[in-house]
């Protein structure tokens, strides 16, 4: 699989960064990403913020807007809150969020401030320039006089605009065409420049222009389709070309003589055949390029590859390590700005709230041993602060201080009736594998809370771990009823195990994949209490359940929810069959893998042919140099006796340098979906895994499995023995008491026997 993100610079460009204290911001709205380049630690510091459709960009003193998709986003740079960030005391410059205004999807493109801070944008749908308001999604300032209406059919591809004496001045369009997407038809040499002010046309005949700006008393603009930067003589048109570039060029900032030009691959060829830059330049490039005007000659540059292909707007941020903080930051909750004159209104902040804030600021950050030093010093000087004894539990818990979380919340229950410290006390008496003391705590924090939903779902696990299924499963059907569950929103009702042998059944998926492939053997005997069995799932798994025995119908979410009689989660199935240990369904493969899965047939090699898998679902790669735990998997295998191969998705840039050096076969480009995984493990002699979805492919097709667990997995591994009830082709090696390095060395001496 190709790098998704990545870039190589020349030397030049983080030293020049370096020198004159700026970073620059990028958006690409193909990729969907704002880029934020940084010097940092004695190169270039790379940064890809996720962003839907990120265009225009505007900056005015503190005040940063970037069009996205069909909205406005608007920063404000709190450089105070910039230490906060992580790593602390790293940045000097921190852009927050402080609104957002939706506009409707109008194609924004280019936009610039005022100088009494009125942002004007290009709607370029509309072939009008527009500024906002907050009772309107945009408000229609100016058109080309040979627009005659407003639309939505992106007339002349209004694009590019700029601010003259802090006034909007001079425009770019693609042509001059008065119906729906008419530029088209000329795009070669059919763009324009003109002075809004008048409605003068400065310029015409131009190849694609685009990023109109004035700086130095002259107008320059990138004329795209030529890949050149030219400055334009107002007067006559004429232009002067400055310099031309290997690619589309497209957005542009100024600093001191240099320029900062954007430059993207063409991808579109019914678009943009025929071009200047298409017949010149074959092999084209996406990046950033540092242009001395003066010398017109090229300074350094930073070109993208992977799934970065265009760029839209290049913008100079003054701070030499800005951020910009994003909408899931937890530290956005306890940020806050004042104006000055009521800022002295304020009584001065408590020095333990303070602490506190600091403390969950770690914890959030799963910076736990920060954390706990944090809490730790704040009890020490106000050992009544509940709310610090009540997170440093939590902070225990989270980092599998299983002892240390149970001491911490004994003294809260000791001292008061509360039903989340018993919660949570339950939870590390688990960890601890005292199911008893466990169970106790559960049922005290129902006691005191009857509606308790997490209480009983907790407490099902438990129950589960010994093996009590009966009572188990009535207690995991509070799942449901947990915050953030959600569940299907039809009007039909919940199965509740009437007779239905004349109805048809709409089971739907449940959010983790482990447990989709795990309960999906429950569907063949549904399928004999219904009349029909429908599936729902995201497309991931549709080929997965196509090749359940008894499903009908696999549907996707957008495919309607009208034609069924009465549903049902998956996970809810145990339940309403009445299943025990006992009558548990474990033969395998009880799924096939559907003909229309195509993957490479790999090698048959003589040697035995091994699938690894080490990181459990949803785990931190942690540090990109990070690959400890692969390791330890290459460790049990040898390429003289074994054919290795890797079903570890997202892989990490150390990962894949050690794959490559020990001869293991990627796979991570075929693993299309759950049925693609399926079939590729098919073709394996053995999977060694940890417990993820991987391992739940390979023991639902009935594959010879090894799994590795730690001291606290699942309950559906139970507690005893090498042997899965659930999957018989898995083989358990349990970490226990015993240190990780031993469970490694069973490993190893049971595959020798082999």
């Amino acid at each position: 699989m190709a790098e998704a993100l990545s870039s190589q610079h020349t030397n030049t460009f983080p030293d020049f960064l370096a020198q004159t204290g700026i970073s620059i911001l990028v958006s690409t709205y193909q990729a969907g990403k704002l880029i934020l380049l940084r010097y940092q630690d004695g190169g270039l510091n790379t940064h890809f913020i996720d962003m839907p459709k990120p265009m225009g960009i505007a900056l005015q003193d503190a005040h940063l807007a970037v069009g996205t998709g069909f909205q406005l986003s608007h920063y404000y740079n709190m450089a105070d809150v910039a230490a906060k960030i992580e790593p602390f005391n790293t940045f000097n410059a921190c852009y927050v969020p402080r609104e957002t205004h939706i506009t409707g999807d109008i194609d924004i493109h280019e936009m610039g401030f005022t100088d009494d801070k009125e942002l004007w944008l290009v709607n370029t749908r509309m072939s009008c320039l527009c500024t906002i308001s907050a009772e309107y999604s945009v408000v229609p300032r100016w058109r080309p006089p040979f627009i005659s209406a407003y639309d939505l059919s992106d007339r002349c591809h209004l694009n590019g605009l700029a601010m003259k004496d802090g006034q909007p001045t001079y425009v770019s369009a693609l042509g001059t065409s008065d119906s729906a997407a008419g530029w088209r038809k000329d795009k070669a040499h059919g763009g324009m420049l003109m002075d809004i002010r008048d409605n003068r046309m400065v310029a015409s005949g131009l190849s694609m222009p685009h990023s109109p700006r004035w700086y130095q008393g002259k107008l320059w603009v990138l004329e795209s389709g030529a890949g050149s930067l030219a400055t334009v003589d107002i007067e006559t048109g004429e232009l002067t070309t400055i310099v031309e570039l290997p690619g589309f060029t497209r957005g542009i900032d100024f600093y001191g003589k240099y320029a900062f030009i954007g430059l993207s691959q063409v991808r579109e060829t019914a678009v943009f055949a025929g071009l200047p830059l298409t017949e010149r330049c074959q092999e084209r490039q996406c990046g950033i390029y540092i242009v001395d005007i003066e010398a017109q000659q090229v300074l350094g540059f930073v070109v993208f590859s992977g799934e970065v292909q265009e760029i839209f707007s290049v913008q100079i941020l003054p701070a030499s390590l800005p951020v910009i903080m994003e909408m899931e930051d937890p530290l956005l909750r306890s940020t806050y700005s004042i104006p000055e004159e009521s800022l002295k209104a304020f009584s001065a902040p408590d020095p333990a709230q303070k602490a506190l804030e600091q403390a969950n600021v770690f914890y959030s950050r799963r910076q736990f041993d920060d954390a706990i030093q944090a809490y730790t010093d704040l009890l020490k000087e106000h050992p009544k602060n509940a709310i610090a004894r009540h997170n440093l539990g939590l902070t225990y818990l989270e980092s599998k201080q299983w002892q240390l979380a149970v001491d911490t919340f004994q003294i809260i229950v000791d001292s008061e009736k509360n039903a989340d410290a018993q919660l949570s006390l339950g939870k590390a008496y688990a960890g601890l594998r005292n199911w008893q003391a466990s169970l106790l705590a559960f049922n005290q924090a129902i006691e005191i809370d009857l509606q308790f939903a997490e209480a009983y779902y907790q407490r099902s696990l438990v129950l589960l771990h010994q093996g009590d299924y009966q009572k188990a499963w009535q207690d995991f059907e509070w799942r449901i009823k947990m915050q953030g569950f959600s569940s299907l929103d039809c009007k039909q009702a919940q199965w509740q195990g009437e007779d239905i042998s004349d109805k048809t059944l709409l089971v739907h998926s449940e959010p983790k994949l482990a447990d989709n492939i795990q309960f999906a053997r429950f569907l063949p005997q549904l399928a004999k209490r219904c009349a029909r069995l429908v599936v729902l799932c995201p497309d991931v798994l549709r080929l997965f359940f196509k090749g359940v025995e008894g499903v009908d119908e696999v549907r996707l979410a957008e495919q309607g929810l009208d034609d069924f009689d009465v549903f049902l989660g998956l996970l809810s199935s145990p339940a309403l069959l009445d299943t025990t240990l006992q009558n548990l369904p474990a033969n395998t493969p009880y799924w096939k893998v559907p003909q229309e899965v195509v993957v490479t047939t790999l090698d048959k090699a003589k040697n035995v042919k091994i699938g690894l898998s080490w990181r459990a679902d949803g785990a931190s790669q942690e540090k990109a140099d990070s690959n400890q735990e692969l390791q330890d998997f290459l460790s049990l295998v040898t390429t003289e006796q074994h054919q290795v191969y890797s079903f570890q998705a997202s892989l990490n840039k150390a990962e894949k340098a050690s794959l490559k050096e020990a001869n293991v076969t990627r796979l991570d480009n075929e693993m299309l979906s759950i049925a693609h995984i399926g079939a590729l493990i098919k073709q394996m002699d053995l999977v060694i895994c940890v417990d993820n979805a991987t391992a739940h492919i390979a023991a639902s097709l009935g594959k010879p499995c090894y799994l590795l667990l730690d001291k606290n997995a699942s309950w559906l591994w139970q507690e005893e023995g090498a042997e899965s009830a659930w999957y018989p082709s898995v083989r358990l090696f349990c970490q226990g008491e015993e240190s990780w390095d031993l469970l490694l060395k069973k490993v190893k001496d049971d595959l020798i026997k082999q």
